[in-house]
């Protein structure tokens, strides 16, 4: 075992006295060794309750004949930080989790993990320690809020967001939107919707990190204290298997969440977050693969913000198991992967069934006949964009029309709730990615506006930083190079052209190369400022947003 590094022999004798003032009985001390990461705080919704679930955690590595040593894991509420400052800290912080892990995992000789989490930055940046580090791991999520309700309309955080660009409209009034606000969001849980966080939770199912049931178990249900206690035990058998997550994370268990991804219409995040976990896995994933299968897997799931269902609802179908089941019958997704299970994906999801055809279709009758994201190119996005296409209206998958320039989330929030913005018009939001902002802030904040104003048919957003997963209508992100990179959305000016053709995976600037030259010539990227030495080193080390915003390597940094 790893720990027989820090507990056996003679030497050791200063390392077990250590573990002995801990209150770890020798007999204790003799057993495996198994990391409890707990991502709790008191701040996030969807990890409020975490205690509980790594309570259940360390009873089933206990009763399994391990010794659960529990320590923390910082994380930031997206939704809290959304438009201001603190959003510059949500993407930075995943490679804080994921080194915080590291340090806590080597520095400790740990012979396995658990990984608690629950939200966006959260789940990926764990499932990156776990790639990274390289001992046996599983993941177990805190598990969905349920939907929120208000005169038997159902609520969730998007409909808050958007409740917003309605009183800016003069739709509802403030006690209204106060309405909205305290019914959205019911209790503990990631948000109800195929958000980020819910879409990485059922990621970890789809790679095989997760036992089956931890993408769509809701935070409240007994199923979901019952999943950690197994999850406990598991992780046990993996010790004793030594089956690591580089055995598990293949190309080919990659391929199935993105084939799962697509078919759900999962958050556009996941461009950033399924490549980031695979370079960690010494692995690459091109965004091209989502175009490529895209074509090949439908959209399956009408899941909100795009759609009417909610995690709950995927749930009672039957989730991610019965989807992956729909998916391998077809021949879509590959069933000899391994899994945390031991079994392979095809013996995990053998006797899964769709229990609702509406919240989980046939693939003879999808809600659209290619997967939920795109990846564009063209001489706006040279490197590419993305975008959710399963959440754009129809009238807005082919469109053209003038920009409107602004160099910052808030200016762009500022206008938008200003009504300054026309029918037709094309946002676009630059100086916000991995090194501009720095940190690649979310843009709910204006898409929500425009729905709320009732313009998400009618105007579309381009940025160089990212969308939270609640985000729906013509929003695309990640366009890279970025602008603070010399990017050539940094070139663009009020009323240039824009041209979005989604079908044709198309991001074009109608402006002559000769034009853009001479604006090239003068054009100097801009950097927001920054207080924080944090944000500063990020900034130096980040990679585009179709690299998956990762840092760079120390190696490549000095040269090697």
């Amino acid at each position: 075992m790893i720990s027989d590094k820090a507990k056996k022999g003679y030497q050791r004798s200063p390392h077990r006295s250590l573990m002995k003032a801990s209150g770890y009985a020798d007999w204790e001390i003799d057993r495996p060794w198994i990391g409890v990461a707990n991502a709790y705080n008191a701040i996030i919704p969807g990890h409020i309750h975490l205690r509980t679930i790594v309570d259940a955690v360390k009873a089933g590595i206990y009763a399994a004949g391990g010794l659960p040593l529990e320590f923390p894991v910082i994380g930031v509420c997206d939704g809290i930080a959304m438009n201001h400052e603190g959003m510059k800290y949500s993407l930075t912080s995943r490679e804080l989790i994921m080194d915080s892990v590291e340090v806590m995992t080597r520095g400790h000789a740990l012979d396995g993990l658990v990984l608690v989490p629950n939200c966006d930055k959260i789940v990926p940046g764990m499932a990156m320690a776990a790639a990274k580090i390289d001992v046996p791991s599983i993941v177990v999520s805190g598990g969905p809020m349920m939907a929120g309700n208000l005169k038997g309309k159902v609520l969730d955080l998007n409909s808050v967001f958007e409740g917003v660009g309605k009183k800016a409209a003069g739709a509802i009034s403030d006690e209204e939107l106060l309405e909205i606000e305290n019914n959205a969001c019911p209790g503990c849980g990631s948000c109800s919707g195929m958000f980020t966080a819910n879409t990485m939770n059922c990621m970890m199912e789809a790679l095989g990190l997760a036992l089956p049931g931890n993408g769509t178990i809701p935070a409240v249900h007994a199923g979901r204290i019952r999943l950690a206690k197994d999850t406990g035990r598991m992780i046990m058998t993996l010790v004793e298997k030594n089956i690591k997550p580089t055995d598990i994370l293949t190309k080919e268990a990659f391929e199935n969440a993105v084939a799962v991804d697509l078919a759900l219409g999962g958050s556009s995040n996941t461009a950033l977050h399924l490549p980031a976990i695979a370079w960690a896995a010494g692995l690459k994933l091109p965004l091209e693969v989502f175009n490529e299968m895209g074509c090949k897997v439908p959209h399956l799931c009408s899941m909100s913000p795009g759609g009417q269902y909610h995690i709950e609802d995927l749930w009672m179908a039957g989730g991610v198991e019965a989807l992956m089941k729909e998916l391998l019958d077809a021949g879509k997704i590959h069933g000899e992967v391994l899994t945390v299970t031991g079994n392979s994906v095809a013996q995990n999801v053998a006797k899964a069934e769709v229990a609702d055809s509406e919240v989980i279709r046939p693939l003879d009758r999808p809600y659209h006949a290619e997967g939920g994201l795109a990846f564009l190119k063209g001489t706006l996005a040279p490197l590419g964009a993305v975008v959710k296409q399963s959440a754009v209206a129809p009238e807005m998958l082919v469109h053209e029309g003038p920009a409107r320039v602004f160099d910052s989330e808030d200016a762009a929030t500022q206008a938008i709730l200003d009504k300054k913005i026309n029918d037709g018009d094309v946002i676009v939001i630059r100086y916000e990615g991995p090194k501009g902002g720095p940190g690649m802030r979310e843009m709910l904040t204006p898409t929500s506006s425009i729905m709320g104003l009732g313009k998400g048919n009618t105007v579309a957003l381009i940025t160089d930083g990212r969308f939270s997963g609640a985000t729906r209508g013509a929003s695309i992100g990640h366009v890279s190079p970025e602008a603070a990179s010399g990017g050539p959305i940094g070139l663009v000016e009020e009323g240039d052209i824009i041209s979005i053709d989604i079908p044709a995976r198309k991001l074009d600037l109608n402006v002559s190369e000769q034009t853009l030259e001479e604006r090239r010539k003068k054009f100097t990227p801009k950097l927001q400022k920054v207080d924080s030495p944090f944000l500063s080193r990020y900034r130096a080390f980040a990679t585009s947003g179709v690299e998956g915003a990762v840092l760079k390597d120390g190696d490549s940094v000095c040269g090697n």
